[in-house]
């Protein structure tokens, strides 16, 4: 089709046909708009073999280049067990496994010396589910309420500032742990478990009755509650907590502690540390699963805290598993804290869940015994570190392997 300003140019092409004496006619010109041949060069479709040859060179380069850096992790990792591996093995030749895992006498400049290790294992074990209990609980409930309770202001304000919690040197955590937080729990340690008592009661508390609150409307009254009918059964709930949480105040602020460096100082400020991080990969989980499906179980006559418990936190379960495994594991391998603020003792506390004893923990006695351990020579006393560095990296490994095969399965069961 000719449009102004287009110059019309031949293009040579040939159609045959019959014309009226049933010849065979043949037409080889024909008219065609395009661009004049001085506008623009004509280009080859065809591509010569050293060309070829030399794309197929850029592109396996950029390829390979590439994978070599998504491996250098990968590679940096198996260097790291390599090494620790290697100068672990010599300490189970010569002592063997049985007084490293039964043995809870831990004296290794002692003559003959000792290496047992159990009530160091347990020391960590200890800590790490204590941080556990006190931050999982909290972090998952502030996700759910940044995510589906409190108004988007508020969470463009409060996620911003827990996440600046992460990047607090651990240092400045022991730090206040040792100079601040242990006298205050030697002193008034009673008093102060009782006020934390509080602090981490009401909120849950709260909570919980907001969401057994609604449930409980419901299966009362039915589809004809109302909202004042509601507001009772919630300020029912609240006052029965209130005095339940009064009533536990009294015999936990009687506790008297003789150490503040204990078990429960550092098990605090583990959780504290471990807060943002699962705070906010469950926040993200519980974002990632979109409004469709929380308006879907609104429009099938749901209410709040029934889509939450039944539609949002299935469908975000996966994430929320990554979270508790990562926040975990901040709390296991922390090194600096347990140092400063455990106390260092090698005992299993008496009673076993004593928190309010001193322990000593793995991360903390390669830190401190490195330096004092016998480089040169290479004694048990050095290779003993690298067996109790290689007991941390399996446990991480198995961890992360568990934490795989929960995350698949919760994939597999609800179908995200």
């Amino acid at each position: 089709m000719y449009r102004p300003g287009r110059m019309l140019r031949p293009v040579h092409s040939s159609a045959t046909f019959l014309d009226g004496n049933g010849k065979v006619a043949v037409s080889q010109t024909t008219l065609n708009a395009g661009p004049t041949p001085g506008r623009s060069a004509k280009r080859s479709i065809y591509i010569s073999e050293g060309t070829s040859r030399w794309r197929r060179f850029v592109s396996f380069s950029i390829e390979g280049f590439l994978f070599l850096v998504t491996s250098l992790s990968l590679i940096a990792v198996f260097f790291i067990i390599l090494f620790i591996a290697i100068d672990a093995i010599p300490f189970f030749q010569l002592e063997g496994f049985t007084e490293f895992f039964t043995s809870i006498r831990w004296y290794p400049s002692g003559s003959p010396p000792e290496f047992g290790a159990l009530a160091i294992i347990f020391g960590s074990g200890m800590v790490t589910f204590l941080a556990a209990m006190i931050a999982v609980p909290l972090a998952l409930l502030s996700a759910v309420s940044l995510s589906d309770i409190l108004p988007f202001s508020v969470r463009q304000f409060a996620k911003p500032v827990i996440e600046i919690i992460a990047a607090i040197p651990s240092v400045a955590y022991g730090f206040f742990a040792l100079v601040v937080f242990a006298p205050i729990l030697q002193t008034s340690g009673g008093h102060l478990l009782g006020i934390l008592v509080w602090l981490f009661g009401a909120p849950l508390a709260l909570i919980v009755s907001f969401v057994v609150g609604d449930m409980l409307a419901d299966r009362i009254f039915g589809d004809n509650v109302t909202q004042v009918q509601r507001t009772a059964i919630l300020l029912l709930l609240m006052g029965i907590f209130s005095v339940g949480l009064y009533f536990l105040y009294a015999p936990i602020s009687a506790i008297k502690i003789s150490s503040g460096t204990n078990a429960l100082n550092v098990s605090i400020i583990l959780g504290i540390m471990a807060l943002p991080t699962i705070v906010s990969v469950s926040e993200d989980a519980l974002q990632a699963v979109g409004r469709e499906l929380r308006e879907g179980s609104y429009a099938l006559g749901a209410t709040r805290a029934e889509t939450i418990t039944k539609v949002v936190i299935p469908a975000a379960r996966s994430g929320i598993i990554a979270a508790i495994i990562l926040g975990i594991m901040r709390a296991i391998g922390e090194t600096m804290v347990v140092w400063m603020a455990s106390g260092n003792a090698s005992q299993i506390p008496s009673p076993w869940y004593n928190v309010l004893e001193p322990v000593r923990t793995l991360t903390a006695t390669i830190a401190g015994d490195m330096g004092e351990a016998d480089h040169v020579t290479g004694s048990s006393r050095y290779h003993v570190l690298f067996a109790m560095a290689l007991f941390l990296l399996l446990i991480s490994f198995f961890s992360n392997l568990i934490s795989e095969w929960a995350v698949m399965r919760s994939k597999k069961k609800w179908g995200v």
